[in-house]
């Protein structure tokens, strides 16, 4: 037997490179090699590992860990199918023989190639712990420069230059296509234009011979020059920002001048138009409800709602309109053993002053504004203590998104509060008592709190004195202004309690012992 070579000669030991050349250089394709490590997020149940282009061969990943691999394909034609992997074996997909090997917590998958299709290697979450993706194969360079011929003369007579250039194509559509295909390859060098003199002939109408010197020692070759960027047209979701390019040409005196665009056609022409801001709007996110404020018959519960930026930063700019609702009503299915209330119980705190708070944060906006941070922990324990917070003047860099600090006098409006007031519930053995100014601040922080609770009379005590005149006191007790029911003195801190009344009793003279 003799041995036969990729070039079907008997004897030959010529073989094919890894681009599948014979008798090639590998010059061709390039090697690819990477890793991938999944990022768990509850809302992502599937991610991207790599995207493989028609030709490529030696196709090899073995991912490690609880996920799973699986395949999208697309044709030429743009023809798109997916494969599942679920079983170990050998099958076609595409006209592409693929081997598949699956174990409990590792997954081989080797294509040989060529691919008759762009592949698409995708992962499925199917665990908590991550996992990791190893993936080599060799990539044809489909995209390379190729030379143009010279354009035409700048002059007619009298002298003038001709420049060629080059473009960018698509061997496998045969077909030019836009430079950034080219730029890929780190392999692919661009051709420098060529300058040549033409039209050498003097003018008809000239008195003499006008010599032409090398374009290129005595100032650069026309290029493109552009405006700045306009502003994003939008703030967020995709947007579009454009400028304006022209061609312009540099003397030896430095002055600058327009001139005709095909002079500029030996390098490619900058975009006008550029996608901007292409992250997600803030969005609502809702929390999980509370517990329902009673334990049988009718109540109501409670949640926090969050405005999110694409970041998962608590923000602001989501639109009222859509903003869920932080509060419903809920009914438990314990039978309740005394006549059901007419109007739900509203939530004591923290809940409802919670689902509020959070919800307090002003949005970094792309002009100065005030952006308070997050209130400390009330300075005491019990009693009525204050609670403090910084209040920054900040701005949004659109271009960047990133957030930069102002002096605080660059902010117009009024200045949110850095300070209030708090409650922490009864001192021990401590009567509820306070000074009017901390009535007052209590007053105006837990406003809504007191629609709902306040002090009333209720009746007289006995007289302190059976004959001879005594005292009785008016008692006042916290009472639900909804349900008329008494309530724990504590939830009628923020009402101002009423004054002590007496009045005068048993007035009539003891008899003579």
């Amino acid at each position: 037997c003799q041995i036969v070579g990729c070039d079907r000669q008997l004897g030959s030991t010529v073989k094919e490179d890894n681009c599948g050349v014979c008798n090639g250089d590998g010059s061709t394709c390039r090697l690819v090699r990477g890793h991938y490590k999944s990022q768990l997020s509850a809302n992502k149940l599937h991610d991207t590992v790599v995207a493989i282009p028609y030709g490529s061969r030696q196709v090899r990943l073995v991912l490690k860990g609880p996920d799973h691999l699986y395949l999208e394909t697309k044709t030429l034609q743009g023809l798109k199918s997916e494969n599942s992997l679920s079983t170990t074996g050998s099958f076609l997909v595409e006209n592409s023989s693929i081997d598949f090997q699956k174990f409990p917590d590792k997954e081989i998958l080797r294509i040989s190639g060529p691919l008759t299709a762009d592949f698409t290697i995708k992962i499925r979450y199917a665990g908590a712990a991550d996992s990791s993706v190893q993936f080599i194969f060799y990539q044809p360079i489909i995209h390379r420069w190729r030379e143009t011929d010279f354009f035409p003369c700048s002059a007619s007579c009298g002298g003038g230059y001709q420049l060629t250039s080059a473009e960018c194509f698509d061997l496998r559509s045969s077909r030019v296509v836009a430079d950034q295909y080219c730029h890929y390859y780190p392999e692919n060098i661009k051709p420098k234009p060529k300058l040549q003199e033409c039209n050498l002939d003097p003018c008809p109408a000239s008195d003499g011979y006008k010599q032409i010197m090398p374009y290129d020692l005595y100032h650069p070759l026309p290029r493109w020059e552009s405006t700045p960027w306009t502003a994003c047209s939008s703030s967020c979701g995709g947007g579009i920002q454009s400028r304006s390019i022209s061609c312009v040409e540099e003397d030896i005196q430095g002055h600058i001048s327009p001139v005709e665009e095909w002079k500029c056609m030996y390098t490619p022409k900058m975009p006008v138009v550029q996608p901007c801001n292409i992250f997600d709007c803030p969005k609502w996110l809702a929390q999980e409800w509370s517990p329902c404020t009673v334990t049988c018959g009718q109540g109501l519960r409670y949640r926090v709602v969050l405005c999110l930026d694409h970041r998962g930063m608590h923000t602001g700019g989501c639109s009222p309109k859509t903003k869920p609702h932080i509060k419903e009503e809920c009914i438990v299915s314990t039978p309740c053993y005394k006549p059901r209330e007419k109007l739900p119980v509203e939530a004591k705190l923290p809940w409802y002053k919670q689902a509020q708070e959070l919800e307090e944060g002003a949005a970094v906006s792309e002009e100065p504004s005030y952006v308070p941070e997050a209130w400390s922990s009330c300075s005491v324990t019990c009693g009525v203590g204050r609670q403090v917070r910084l209040v920054k003047c900040q701005v949004l860099l659109s271009f960047s998104q990133s957030v930069a600090d102002l002096p605080i006098d660059e902010c117009e409006g009024p200045k949110p509060v850095s300070q209030r007031a708090c409650y922490s519930g009864p001192c021990s053995g401590e009567a509820t008592e306070y000074t009017p100014e901390e009535t007052e601040f209590l007053y105006g922080s837990l406003q809504e709190f007191d629609e709902l609770y306040d002090w009333e009379y209720e009746g007289f005590t006995e007289c302190s004195e059976s004959c001879g005149g005594g005292v009785q006191e008016a008692v006042v007790t916290c009472l639900n202004k909804q349900t008329r029911e008494t309530a724990d003195e504590t939830l009628c801190v923020t009402s101002r309690r009423p004054p002590q009344l007496l009045k005068a009793c048993s007035v009539d003279p003891c008899p003579p012992r």
